[in-house]
């Protein structure tokens, strides 16, 4: 019985590696990811970033000896912080450059640019920053923060921890902040805030001049009650926003601001020294403790230059694409319909010391940490949570309750737990 056990694992061994040498032979060579970040615009100042970390993390693997025998080609396009030209560039990407996927984007109207192109062409875009939810498309992973993961925890820290009773929610004008206030709005008057005590203001990409609004915030509190600001600023207008808050004297005891938007890259730009107690809300920090994310650091200052940072939207850019090499092994191929299938249930270290797992409804479950600006940029993680599964269509708008996402058993994204059916909803943003 011994001999046939070890005959039986001898030859299951060489089947492998026979199916994977011939993975490796029918492989196109070199394997091709595209990488889609602004690199100039108003979106420069975050997304730059995001494309050195895929450039990093390809070297890597590449000095691992690429993925199924086959070297890894980075293919970088630059969007320019111009929604329709996302679009285009995603079509380029896929139809000229015939990448195998795609890394990118930042905003919520990037990414809606680029849905009908990558959902027409069967193309797989793994998306790393924050965002509003309400939405799963079986052409992205979302790697990043759904509201669940990061907008209701913030809130429920300002609620219980900071007693804030008025809420300033200021956010670019685009989907990402409105859908996520919209969400917030409603959770607020759910927790007993009353509409009044709620103020809502948007503006432009690139707004300079903060100066009525933060004043508008100021007499928000007129009556004696805690005022808090949630901020779902983007790019380089949180610059003028955190400068005209110095400015008019305003420190994070007077009205404290948490920050879905701006982590340690935002932050080298800025004199942080009058921001320190302020908050951000995010999954991961440079800070977190924790050997894996030393190395990781290490590896990016190495690279990069001791004055570099690292910052969330990496972090989930390290664990999707790293995820992404794992499923294509297991797929034996770079077929997206392939790869899909073996996403699901996809773990991997994440950078705060516990493990990122793919979720079917194709969010990953990460921990939520919320941090306070120190006078070196920094932050200092002053609540971490368990791992948080994300939640595609949120629990606090009465017509996403009754919506689930479950892409592996049911094959759907939006799928009505009353009705029993999946609604079918071509994109079309």
């Amino acid at each position: 019985m011994e001999v046939k056990t070890k005959l039986k694992a001898t030859l299951a061994t060489a089947l492998f590696a026979s199916t994977a040498m011939a993975s490796a032979a029918f492989a196109e060579c070199p394997v091709k990811v595209g990488v889609l970040h602004s690199l100039s615009g108003t979106m420069a100042i975050s997304e730059t970033t995001l494309k050195d970390t895929m450039l990093m993390l390809i070297d890597e693997q590449n000095a691992k000896g690429g993925v199924l025998g086959c070297q890894i080609e980075a293919v970088v396009v630059d969007p320019a912080s111009d929604w329709p030209l996302f679009a285009e560039k995603a079509r380029e990407l896929l139809t000229v450059h015939n990448v195998d996927v795609m890394f990118g984007n930042w905003t919520s109207v990037s990414r809606k640019s680029v849905l009908p192109v990558i959902e027409e062409l069967n193309g797989l875009l793994f998306y790393p920053v924050q965002y509003e939810g309400e939405e799963s498309s079986k052409n992205v992973f979302y790697t990043g923060a759904a509201p669940n993961q990061q907008a209701i925890p913030a809130t429920d820290y300002f609620l219980d921890e900071l007693g804030v009773e008025k809420f300033a929610l200021l956010g670019t004008d685009y989907v990402y902040p409105r859908t996520t206030n919209n969400i917030l709005e409603s959770y607020l008057k759910s927790k007993g805030i009353a509409a009044e005590d709620i103020f809502v203001n948007y503006t432009p990409f690139g707004h300079s001049d903060w100066s009525k609004i933060v004043s508008d915030v100021v007499a928000l509190g007129a009556d004696g009650k805690k005022v808090g600001v949630i901020s779902t600023i983007n790019g380089d207008a949180n610059i003028g926003f955190y400068k005209e808050l110095a400015a008019a004297g305003i420190s994070a005891d007077d009205i404290p601001v948490v920050a879905f938007s701006v982590g340690e890259e935002e932050l080298s730009g800025l004199d942080t020294s009058n921001l320190v107690g302020h908050l951000a809300a995010w999954n991961y920090f440079q800070s977190a403790e924790s050997d894996l994310n030393a190395e990781f650091i290490a590896a990016w200052k190495a690279k990069m230059g001791e004055e570099r940072v690292t910052n969330d939207p990496m972090e989930a850019h390290y664990i999707g694409f790293n995820m992404w090499v794992n499923a294509v092994e297991a797929a034996g191929s770079t077929d997206v319909d392939a790869v899909r299938t073996a996403m699901y249930g996809q773990e991997f270290p994440n950078l705060t010391g516990g493990t990122a797992v793919m979720n079917v409804n194709h969010h990953l479950s990460k921990p939520v940490l919320i941090g306070e600006i120190q006078a070196d940029g920094q932050f200092d993680i002053i609540s971490q949570t368990a791992e948080v599964p994300g939640d595609a269509w949120t629990d606090f708008l009465p017509e996403s309750a009754v919506l689930m996402s479950d892409w592996k058993d049911l094959g759907c994204g939006m799928y009505n737990t009353e009705t029993k059916t999946c609604v079918q909803i071509k994109s079309n943003y």
